[in-house]
């Protein structure tokens, strides 16, 4: 019997998360799928395929659209025995028998599915579309294509892995739109679980979305088939759903003996194995055979590229389904002989662990220094797996305390926080001592709990003595590293990188980490260049290995802050992959954080949303919510930028954890919210935003490009009408930003520098401040700044009755933000050619009669904008919109917002 294609890996490469409009999606894919799903259904045209595997919940999708179809639903299921039978889902559909179908070509069955719309919108549901017939899905394509006229709506629903190849393809090309639904994201997982009546902690849901990869089928199987009080067991093993373990079990029954004996191996082995080991282990001379019929069966698969493949079972379901079926003894008898096997120390002693039920001293001895040298090479998840098996072993008391606490230590080294959270009561209830004080303030910070931190580890110094214990007093120094850095302390950071070094030289694994950060605090306290020296000197010593990912990462950053996209990008794309340095979690969030900025910046947005729900779905499976409103912020002003103020909420409020004390997470929100509100020509809120950022503290905010804020801040200070508050402000900047030699910087406060001189009336002082910008932006690779500043320059010279000189610049910058996709930008530029009514056309009757200036006032008016809103957009005065207001509603002959809103809707 052959097992569904159903799963993969044990944490699977995120699917295309695409929708309906092109556009990458967040975490949530599964709320976006059916929120789209539904707009179509409601728009009354269109035709989309929703993919999936078995499991998946295509059919509730499916279900929800057409209890939510305002006209005729008609519904059709494929199945396997009726894929070549003609005209089988179009005989559901019409509700006849087949017979009466026979022989009518595509154009007369479509005809008579027109005839079941009676004047109405009808719903066309075929389930299971992979095993539909041909004849039927040619009827449909003719019916979407060749009947207009009716308002037609087909939704297909395929498991992309089964059905005849040909039916595949031609379901895709019938199809306008094919959307993947793809496994549950965590809060789906959440929300599938209470109201099952079994709300579980993040670390349980994150362990049973890996087991079962989100599929709906099968959590909702476990949760029916274990009983309540094993959901409390913190180290719960889960089980195969009875489904597949019943599958697996007909499968192997199935397999000649080689192919049984390789399944039952690979399975044995903790992680999937090269194919020369699972033969050795198993015996097995001739190991393609039994492969090729093990994986035909979909007992097991390969994994990895052409240079390392291995193999395991096809999934953790099979992988538990098998273990059930082989039964403790033999699997450990074939895990210590798989110990022999193996050439890693580390690997051969998990196996041996595994193999080890009860207290084994000597072994658990050897998984510790084991875990000391991973430590060392900053592998923190091999580190944390040994020290973890050397604390269950071990039979010394004390011992097993101290092994248990580094072993969260280095799960939270690796970015592994849920399963650290999932210790944490055992820890607390632990000794009061220097290292478990550590370790709860480590986990504190990539929670982004600022108090419990410093509570944490300012009692963790205080029982430490470095003098008798510098190895604890390192770590906690390199804890306090981190803390500083994510407060934007430059000093702070780099006293306790050196305290660090200091204590234990500068190869130590603590030393080494503080010293991977040292460069960014060195920028930070305002030496950024020698912050890029110090960079280089520590790659220089840092060649390989889980710590050079961290050195990478904030070479890359540190890039970003002085403006250098290209050098930003090389490094911060090559400190994501944790599998290529074999590094943390935690630093991969980072580095998607401040990649997706770069694409920002650059121009690459579709690249920055996929890059941002990438590290969202990180964050979402690792619990560590510290980077997640970093990542928001790309994604919220993307898709405001884009006319998507709904999905912009959207991801702010999903990525709000409720903690924001840490600058690293307080700031990208306030840039979101100030973006948001620059948008929407809403300069108080911008101001409000931003306004707590302009203070005497110390940190990255104070420093010329950590945070690109000032030009906004200074733009929306001139434009609310203080001038010289903005003027001061300029002032004081261009002088950081100059002592730095910050380019990007200086570039974008030069056109905040024209700004001011334009509200004063200086034409030619604003004339060489945003000159001076430009010229400067055009050598840079920062096309959203370089569209900025032709946004301000132009409005800035309609303002000072340059009307010709700003027709050009405007149309400039409006083809800049066009060619972004900033689409809101896009209409307010239009609006300002419009104002200046230098290149506008004679308007329709009625309309034409309105000078440029009121047919700007009436489009903002019509849009909903107050008068003080709209004259902030025009930079004109609220009276001045009130006197054209008047003009417009007599030459219209309208009486209210409301009627022009209704006049200027017919005239569109």
């Amino acid at each position: 019997m052959t097992l569904p294609p159903e799963t993969g890996e044990e944490d699977p490469p995120p699917v295309d998360t695409r929708g309906l409009d092109g556009v990458p999606r967040g975490p949530h894919e599964r709320q976006e799928v059916r929120r789209a799903v539904l707009d179509v259904v409601g728009q009354g045209r269109g035709t989309v395929l929703v993919t999936g595997g078995s499991g998946s919940g295509k059919s509730r999708l499916l279900g929800q659209a057409a209890a939510a179809a305002p006209g005729r639903v008609l519904v059709a299921s494929g199945v396997e025995w009726e894929a070549h039978c003609p005209h089988a889902i179009v005989a559901q559909l019409l509700d006849e028998d087949i017979a009466s179908l026979d022989g009518e070509d595509p154009f007369a069955v479509a005809r008579r599915l027109v005839g079941r719309a009676e004047g109405e919108t009808v719903l066309v549901v075929v389930d299971d579309a992979q095993w539909g017939d041909q004849e039927s899905l040619r009827a449909l394509s003719t019916l979407i294509r060749h009947h207009r006229q009716v308002p037609v709506v087909a939704l297909l629903a395929a498991d992309p892995g089964r059905g005849p190849s040909a039916t595949t393809d031609l379901v895709r090309r019938v199809a306008d739109t094919a959307v993947p639904l793809g496994p549950l994201s965590s809060r789906d997982l959440e929300e599938l679980c209470a109201d099952r009546g079994r709300p579980l902690p993040p670390w349980l849901l994150e362990r049973l979305r890996r087991h079962t990869h989100g599929n709906p089928r099968h959590v909702l199987a476990l949760l029916d088939e274990l009983p309540g009080e094993m959901w409390d067991v913190p180290d719960l093993r889960l089980p195969a759903p009875g489904e597949v373990a019943v599958r697996v079990e007909e499968a192997c029954r199935a397999l000649s003996p080689d192919a049984r004996r390789l399944v039952e191996t690979a399975a044995c082995f903790g992680e999937p194995a090269s194919l020369d080991e699972i033969a050795r282990t198993a015996g097995l001379e001739d190991v393609l055979r039994p492969l090729s019929e093990a994986a035909s069966h979909g007992l097991v698969k390969r994994f990895g590229g052409r240079s390392l493949p291995v193999v395991g079972p096809s999934d953790p379901m099979v992988r538990a389904a098998v273990l059930d079926l082989v039964g403790p003894h033999e699997a450990a008898v074939t895990r210590r002989d798989a110990a022999d096997v193996v050439a890693e120390p580390h690997r051969r002693l998990a196996l041996l662990a595994a193999a080890t039920p009860g207290p084994d001293a000597a072994l658990a001895d050897r998984l510790a220094e084991v875990a000391q040298v991973k430590t060392a090479d900053g592998a923190w998840s091999d580190a944390a797996d040994a020290l973890l098996e050397a604390s269950r072993l071990t039979d010394r008391p004390a011992d097993r305390e101290l092994l248990l606490i580094r072993a969260v230590d280095a799960m939270i080294g690796a970015g592994a926080v849920f399963e650290a959270e999932a210790m944490i009561p055992a820890i607390e209830n632990l000794l009061d001592t220097a290292i478990r004080n550590s370790v709860l303030g480590y986990l504190a910070i990539l929670l982004g709990r600022t108090g419990q931190a410093e509570r944490a580890l300012s009692r963790a110094w205080e029982l430490c003595d470095p003098e008798t214990d510098a190895h604890t007093a390192a770590w906690i120094c390199q804890r306090r590293v981190l803390d500083a850095l994510i407060r934007g302390q430059g000093q702070a950071l780099i006293d306790w990188a050196d305290r660090a070094t200091h204590l234990v030289g500068v190869d130590h694994p603590a030393a080494v980490e503080a010293l991977a950060m040292r460069g960014l605090g060195t920028a930070a306290a305002g030496r950024p260049r020698e912050g890029l020296a110090e960079y280089r000197a520590v790659a220089h010593r840092v060649r390989h290995g889980a710590q050079l990912q961290r050195v990478t990462m904030g070479h890359g950053w540190l890039h970003l802050v002085l403006g250098e996209l290209d050098e930003a990008r090389a490094e911060l794309e090559s400190a994501i992959p944790t599998t290529t340095l074999g590094g943390s979690s935690r630093i991969s969030l980072w580095a998607s954080g401040w990649l997706a900025r770069v694409h920002f910046l650059a121009g690459d947005w579709d690249l920055a949303l996929r890059t941002v729900a990438q590290g969202l779905r990180r964050a979402e499976r690792t619990g560590i919510v510290i980077v997640s409103p970093l990542l928001a912020w790309t994604a919220a002003q993307i898709h405001s930028l884009r006319g998507d103020q709904e999905r912009a909420e959207r991801v702010l409020r999903d990525a709000d954890s409720g903690a924001d004390d840490y600058e690293i997470m307080a700031v990208p929100r306030r840039l979101a919210r100030a973006s948001m509100a620059e948008v929407r020509a809403d300069y108080g809120a911008v101001v409000r935003a931003l306004a707590p950022l302009d203070s005497e503290d110390e940190t990255t905010v104070a420093q010329p490009g950590w945070w690109p804020w000032r030009d906004v801040y200074a733009n929306a200070l001139v434009l609310e009408g203080h001038v010289d508050e903005a003027d001061e402000f300029v002032v004081r900047h261009e002088e950081h930003a100059h002592d730095q030699q910050n380019h990007a910087e200086l570039a974008r406060l030069a056109w905040a520098r024209g700004r001011v001189h334009a509200a004063r009336g200086d034409l030619g002082a604003a004339r060489v401040a945003f000159e001076s910008s430009i010229a400067s932006l055009d050598t840079q690779p920062l096309r959203w700044d370089r569209a900025r500043a032709h946004f301000a320059y132009g409005q800035s010279l309609r303002r000072l009755s340059q009307r010709r000189e700003a027709d050009t610049i405007l149309s400039t910058a409006r083809e800049l933000f066009l060619a972004l996709g900033a689409t809101s930008y896009v209409a307010r530029c239009d609006r300002e050619l419009r104002a200046g009514g230098v290149h506008q056309s004679r308007p329709d009757r009625g309309l034409g009669e309105l000078t440029a200036q009121e047919t700007a006032v009436a489009d903002l008016v019509a849009r909903g904008l107050s008068n003080k809103d709209a004259a902030t957009e025009l930079h004109v005065s609220p009276k001045t919109v009130q006197y054209h207001l008047t003009r417009i509603y007599t030459k219209l002959g309208v009486r209210s917002r409301t009627e022009l809103a209704g006049l200027r809707r017919d005239k569109q």
